[in-house]
C-alpha cells in the first residue's frame, strides 16, 4: 500500500497547479513552429502549428466571451475529429467554459436531454447532419442561445453564426483586450471542471461525468509513464471526442508530448491515413481492430499458396514470440531467433503495409478483445494491448505495457492508482482519477462513490497472483438461468464472434432454461466470402437466409460451444437480417450492445427461440 500511495504522492507533486491552459502556453512558447495539427485538403494536408494554434484559441475564447458565455457556462460540440473541434474546445477551456461533446449518433432527444443537463449556452456543429439532429429540439433548448456551424449556417437566422464569421468576432474581440481573455484562463485552476462527458447510455438517460484539470494530468502522467511515447511523433485522431480514450491520448497527451496530430473524420479512410501517418502509437475499440484484421485477412487469402504458407510460418514465429514475452514467462534464444528471421523477412514487411510499423504502443478497450483477433496481430509481432477503465475514472486505471503483459488481461494498476475486487467480485478503484460525481445525480454518485472514495466500476473480475486484472462481464449483464447458473454473456458472444463471418452477437438466457444467441452477418468480411464461393446475392440480407451461409455460421456455434462449459453453450440461434450499428440503435456510439434495447426489439424471436416460452 505504501508504494502505492508514494507513487500518487510523487505524480501529484509533478502536475501540482498545472492545467492545460499553461501547457498549452509552454508548448506553444518553446516549439511554436513544430506542427500540432493537419486536416486533410484536396490535395494534401492544412496544418497548424502549436503558436498557431494557441493564437486561434485564444481569439475563440476572446469568440465565446463575445458571445456572453460566463466561467462556467456550458458550450456544446457535436463535430467530426477536425482541427476546428480541438480549437473550439480549447478556447471554451480558455474561456473558463465547459466544453462538452455530444456523441454525433445520438438521437434528438438525447441531444436535447444532454444540452439540458448540463446547460449548453452555446453550440459549436460541424454541418447540416448535425443540426439536423438539433433542429427537432431546439424548442426546448432556451437557454442556447447561438449556434455556431462549421458548414452550412441557415442564412436570416440571428441563432445560428458561421464559423468565419465567428473567428472574426474573436480575432476583434482579442486584439481590442487581449487582457480580458489572458485573466480568464490565468484564473483556471487545477480542480476547475475540464469537460464534461456523457456516458453512451447502454441503459437509461447518459450520466454527465465531469472531470478537472487535475484528473486528466494525472490520467496524462501515468500513460506518459507506461507508453513512453517519443516527442514529437505523429498519431492519428479518428474516435469522437465523445469518447474519454481519444479525448486523453489525441487532445490533452499530445500537448505534453508535442505530437503532430493526423485527422481523419471519415472512419473508410483510416486504413489509407494509417498507412500515410504511420503513428507512434494506435488505439481502438475491439470492432476496429476486427476490421483491419479482416481486411489484412482478406488480402492475404488472395495471396499464392506458397506466399500464404511462407505468412503463416511467419505468422506463427511471431505469435510464439509476443506468447513466450509475457510476464513470467521467459523468450528462448530459439524462440527469438525463429522471431528474427520471420520478422526481417515477411513481418516487418506487412506492418509497413498497415501503416504500423513505427507504432510503439499499441491499445484497445470499451470491450473484450476478441481472442482471435489479438492472437492475429502477435503474429504480426504486434502486441495489442488492453486497458480497462471509464469515464468516471479519467480513463485507464489499469494496463498492460510493452514490457508487463499478459494476453487476455487488462493489465495491473496504474501508478498510484488502488484497485480491489470487492466480495460480490466487483472492481472497484480509489485515486485522483475518479470523479467526483456525475452531473445532476445524487443518487446515481451514491452507488458510485462509497464513504471511503472507493468508485464501484459496475464490473465483475479476478486478479491473479501478479496483479492482473481480467474482466468477467458487468455486474448488471450476467444473466441467471432458470437452473440458476450464473453466466457471462460477453464470453459466449466472444467465442461467437471468433468466426469471420460473425460480425455481432448477443447471448441470452435471464430465467430460461439455456443460452440462446442472436447473430449477425459481418458486413465486410460475409460478401467477400460469399463472392469467392460463387455465391450471388442482392443484399445482406438475402444474404443471411443462405443455406451456405447458415451451415458456416453453424459450424461456428459449435466451435464456440466446444469452448464453453456446458451450461454456457447456445442451443438455439438466429441469424438476423440487419447489421446492428449506432445508427439502427443495437449499439452505443462506443459500439457496446445496447442489451435491453436489442432484448425488447427482438423479444418475438427469443420467445421463437425458446419454443414460445
Amino acid at each position: 500500500m505504501a508504494s502505492v500511495l508514494d507513487e500518487r504522492a510523487e505524480i501529484e507533486r509533478e502536475i501540482a497547479g498545472r492545467t492545460v491552459c499553461d501547457q498549452l502556453l509552454k508548448v506553444a512558447e518553446k516549439h511554436p513552429d513544430d506542427p500540432a495539427y493537419s486536416d486533410r485538403t484536396g490535395d494534401g494536408w492544412a496544418t497548424l502549428t502549436f503558436a498557431q494554434a494557441r493564437r486561434r484559441v485564444l481569439e475563440i475564447a476572446a469568440g465565446f466571451a463575445a458571445l456572453g458565455v460566463q466561467p462556467g457556462d456550458a458550450i456544446a460540440l457535436m463535430m467530426p475529429n477536425r482541427s476546428e473541434h480541438v480549437l473550439a474546445d480549447l478556447g471554451a477551456v480558455h474561456a473558463r467554459a465547459l466544453p462538452c461533446t455530444v456523441y454525433a449518433t445520438f438521437a434528438p432527444e438525447q441531444v436535447a436531454y444532454v444540452a439540458k443537463d448540463v446547460g449548453a449556452v452555446v453550440a459549436v456543429l460541424g454541418g447540416p447532419a448535425d443540426l439536423a439532429r438539433w433542429e427537432p429540439v431546439l424548442g426546448e433548448l432556451p437557454r442556447l442561445r447561438k449556434i455556431i456551424m462549421l458548414e452550412g449556417a441557415p442564412s436570416g437566422d440571428d441563432r445560428f453564426l458561421s464559423w468565419r464569421e465567428f473567428l472574426a468576432m474573436g480575432a476583434e474581440a482579442l486584439a481590442a483586450d487581449p487582457g480580458a481573455v489572458e485573466a480568464r484562463w490565468r484564473a483556471v485552476t487545477p480542480d476547475d471542471v475540464l469537460t464534461v462527458l456523457y456516458t453512451s447510455g447502454t441503459t437509461g438517460h447518459p450520466k454527465g461525468v465531469p472531470l478537472t484539470h487535475a484528473n486528466v494530468l494525472y490520467e496524462v502522467a501515468t500513460t506518459d509513464r507506461i507508453v513512453r511515447l517519443p516527442f514529437g511523433g505523429t498519431q492519428i485522431s479518428y474516435l469522437t471526442y465523445a469518447h474519454i480514450a481519444e479525448r486523453v491520448l489525441s487532445l490533452y497527451l499530445p500537448l505534453f508530448k508535442r505530437t503532430h496530430i493526423y485527422f481523419c473524420p471519415d472512419m473508410t479512410q483510416l486504413a489509407a491515413v494509417l498507412g500515410e501517418v504511420r503513428p507512434v502509437m494506435f488505439f481502438g475499440v475491439p470492432r476496429v481492430w476486427e476490421k483491419i484484421a479482416s481486411k489484412l485477412r482478406a488480402l492475404l487469402t488472395l495471396q499464392p499458396a506458397e506466399q500464404r504458407e511462407k505468412v503463416a510460418q511467419a505468422m506463427a514465429a511471431g505469435l510464439a514470440f509476443i506468447e513466450a514475452g509475457q510476464y513470467g514467462r521467459t523468450v528462448t534464444p530459439e524462440v527469438r531467433a525463429a522471431y528474427g528471421q520471420a520478422d526481417a523477412a515477411v513481418l516487418s514487411g506487412i506492418r509497413s503495409l498497415i501503416g504500423l510499423d513505427r507504432a510503439g504502443w499499441l491499445a484497445t478497450a470499451a470491450a473484450p478483445m476478441p481472442q482471435d483477433v489479438q492472437r492475429f496481430f502477435a503474429g504480426l509481432g504486434l502486441k495489442i494491448l488492453d486497458v480497462y477503465g471509464m469515464t468516471e475514472t479519467t480513463g485507464a486505471i489499469t494496463s498492460n505495457t510493452p514490457t508487463a503483459y499478459k494476453l487476455g488481461t487488462v493489465g495491473r494498476a496504474e501508478p498510484g492508482v488502488e484497485v480491489r475486487i470487492a466480495e460480490d467480485g466487483e472492481i472497484l478503484t480509489r485515486s485522483p482519477l475518479n470523479t467526483r460525481g456525475y452531473l445532476n445525480r445524487p443518487e446515481a454518485t451514491a452507488e458510485l462513490l462509497d464513504a471511503d472514495g472507493w468508485l464501484h466500476t459496475g464490473d465483475v473480475g479476478t486478479m491473479d497472483e501478479d496483479g492482473f486484472l481480467r474482466i468477467i462481464d458487468r455486474k448488471k449483464e450476467l444473466f441467471i438461468t432458470s437452473g440458476g447458473e450464473n453466466i457471462s454473456p460477453a464470453n459466449i458472444e466472444n467465442h461467437l464472434k471468433e468466426h469471420p463471418l460473425i460480425g455481432q452477437a448477443l447471448a441470452y438466457g435471464e430465467g430460461r432454461p439455456y443460452p440462446i444467441a442472436l447473430l449477425t452477418l459481418d458486413p465486410e468480411v460475409a460478401p467477400e466470402w460469399a463472392r469467392a464461393r460463387g455465391i450471388s446475392f442482392g443484399s445482406l440480407a438475402e444474404l443471411a437466409t443462405h443455406p451456405d451461409v447458415l451451415k458456416e455460421v453453424e459450424a461456428g456455434v459449435e466451435a464456440a460451444n466446444r469452448r464453453l462449459a456446458r451450461v454456457q453453450q447456445v442451443k438455439r440461434w438466429r441469424l438476423l437480417p440487419d447489421e446492428w450499428t449506432p445508427d439502427s440503435g443495437e449499439l452505443t456510439p462506443t459500439l457496446k450492445l445496447k442489451r435491453r434495447r436489442i432484448h425488447a426489439k427482438y423479444a418475438d424471436v427469443i420467445d421463437d427461440l425458446y419454443g414460445g416460452a
